[in-house]
C-alpha cells in the first residue's frame, strides 16, 4: 500500500482554521485530527476555543477531550496518538485532515523525534521550585548559557518550553538543540499536504486576539477556569494550567493581578503566541500559503483533489458518524 494522503491544515491562533477545515470537511470525505495542546483536555472548552457539539456532531473530530487537566502529554503521545488516528481514519475510507497551531506537535508528526529522554517528575519539581524562586525569566537566561540555540528559539515566557530544555539537559546532560539535530524517524506512512492559513494584515489578527478573549469573557471563561481552580489536584505548575489564557485567568482569581491586568496579559501572551507560530510557518518547506483575509476555497479543493488522486477510495461528501 501507498503512503496514506492526509491533509494538513496549520495557522496562527484566530486565523480562521475551523471555518476553513469545515469548508473542506463539507466537500471531502474528513475526519479531524486535532493538533491542539489545550483542546485534549476535558473541561477546557471556551478558552481553547474548542468546537461545539454541533460541529463535533457534524464532523467527526478526534484528539479532543481525551485528558484530564492533570495529567501531561508530549509531542511523541501526539505523533503516537495521531498516527493511530491516521491509519484508522484511512482504514474508513476517509481522509485525515489534521487542523490546530500546535507547531511542535505538527513538526514531530511531520519530522519525527529524536530518542531524547522522556519526563522525569523529579527533574521537573526542582525546576518549578527554581521558576518560584527565581521566575522563569532566569531560568531562560541560564538556559542561554548552557545552550544558546535552544534559548534563542524559546520565549522567555514560554515557560513549558523552558522546562523542557532544562529538563532534558538536567537528565541527559546534552542540550535539547542536539537532541534537536539528530535525525528523527523514518519516512512516515502518510504523505501530507501541507495549507497554511497565514493572516497578512498583523493589526487585523491582533484585533481578532482582542475580541476573541472578550468573547471568551462573555461566554464564561472565568467560571470554567473558576471550576478548575476547586480542584484540590490542579495547579498552576501543571501543562494545562499554564497554557496561554488559563494562566492569566487563574493569576487573575488568585488575586494577583486585576481583571484588567489579566485582560491585557492574555491577549498580550496570546499575540505573542500567534507570533511564534507565524515564525515556525516561515520555516516550513512545501507549504501551500493562503491568505487569512481572503482566499479562493476552490483552488484549495483542486489542490486537495490533485492530492488524493483518483483514488476510488474516497468519495465526495461529509462522512456519517
Amino acid at each position: 500500500m501507498g503512503a496514506i494522503p492526509a491533509v494538513c491544515l496549520m495557522g496562527p491562533t484566530a486565523s480562521g482554521k475551523t471555518g476553513l477545515a469545515l469548508r473542506i470537511a463539507a466537500e471531502f470525505p474528513c475526519e479531524i485530527i486535532s493538533v491542539d495542546s489545550v483542546m485534549i483536555y476535558r473541561g477546557m472548552d471556551i478558552g481553547s476555543a474548542k468546537p461545539d457539539k454541533t460541529v463535533l456532531q457534524t464532523v467527526p473530530h478526534h484528539l479532543i477531550d481525551i485528558l484530564d487537566p492533570a495529567e501531561t502529554y508530549s509531542a511523541a503521545n501526539f505523533r503516537a496518538d495521531a498516527l493511530r488516528q491516521i491509519r484508522a481514519i484511512h482504514a474508513r475510507k476517509h481522509i485525515p485532515l489534521l487542523v490546530g497551531g500546535t507547531m511542535l506537535y505538527f513538526s514531530s508528526l511531520l519530522r519525527g523525534l529524536s530518542n531524547m529522554p522522556g519526563a522525569n517528575a523529579q527533574v521537573r519539581e526542582k525546576i518549578n521550585l527554581e521558576a518560584k524562586a527565581h521566575g522563569w525569566e532566569a531560568l531562560h537566561a541560564y538556559l542561554a548559557g548552557i545552550d544558546p540555540k535552544a534559548a534563542t528559539q524559546i520565549h522567555p515566557n514560554d515557560p513549558q518550553r523552558i522546562q523542557r530544555a532544562l529538563e532534558v539537559y538536567e537528565v541527559s546532560g546534552i542540550p535539547i538543540s542536539v537532541w534537536h539535530a539528530k535525525s528523527g524517524a523514518p519516512r512516515p506512512m502518510f504523505e501530507a499536504l501541507k495549507i497554511a492559513l497565514v493572516p497578512e494584515d498583523r493589526g487585523r489578527l491582533h484585533e481578532r486576539i482582542r475580541q476573541r478573549f472578550e468573547v471568551m469573557l462573555a461566554d464564561g471563561f472565568l467560571g470554567e477556569v473558576e471550576a478548575l481552580r476547586c480542584r484540590e489536584e490542579l495547579h498552576s505548575g501543571l501543562p494545562s494550567i499554564r497554557s496561554v489564557g488559563y494562566r492569566q485567568a487563574w493569576s487573575h482569581l488568585a488575586g494577583e493581578c486585576g481583571y484588567e491586568a489579566m485582560c491585557e496579559k492574555a491577549v498580550a501572551a496570546t499575540r505573542q503566541l500567534a507570533k511564534r507560530q507565524l515564525t515556525w510557518l516561515r520555516g516550513e518547506t512545501d507549504l501551500i500559503r493562503v491568505r487569512a483575509e481572503q482566499y479562493d476555497i476552490g483552488n484549495i479543493y483542486r489542490a486537495i483533489d490533485s492530492h488524493i488522486g483518483t483514488s476510488t477510495c474516497y468519495t465526495k461528501g461529509t462522512p456519517s458518524r
